[in-house]
């Protein structure tokens, strides 16, 4: 199973979770980022209906392929901010 981890990260002057290179719109305090980075990893986690689903790769090129809807992976959210506080 695939496991993608949500990291609180100072952005933008104020607090962001992270995926990867990619964050999330800023938020204004630490807690408001923890508090949506753990609803975004809940619903993460969610199954949904199967389905064709399609998608570019970096190289411009389109794919389709099949998902049972059951497919998702395990979620979770790391918050190093936290751990230095203690």
């Amino acid at each position: 199973m695939t496991k993608v981890v949500y990291k609180i990260v100072p952005h933008d002057g104020g607090w962001a979770y992270r995926l990867g290179d990619v964050f999330s719109e800023s938020f204004p305090s630490h807690d408001d980022a923890l508090h949506a980075a753990r609803r975004v990893a809940a619903e993460q986690q969610v199954g949904g209906e199967a389905e064709e689903i399609s998608w570019q790769d970096a190289k411009g090129e389109w794919h389709t392929e099949y998902s049972d809807g059951g497919d998702r992976p395990e979620a979770d959210v790391e918050d190093d901010e936290a751990e230095k506080a203690r």
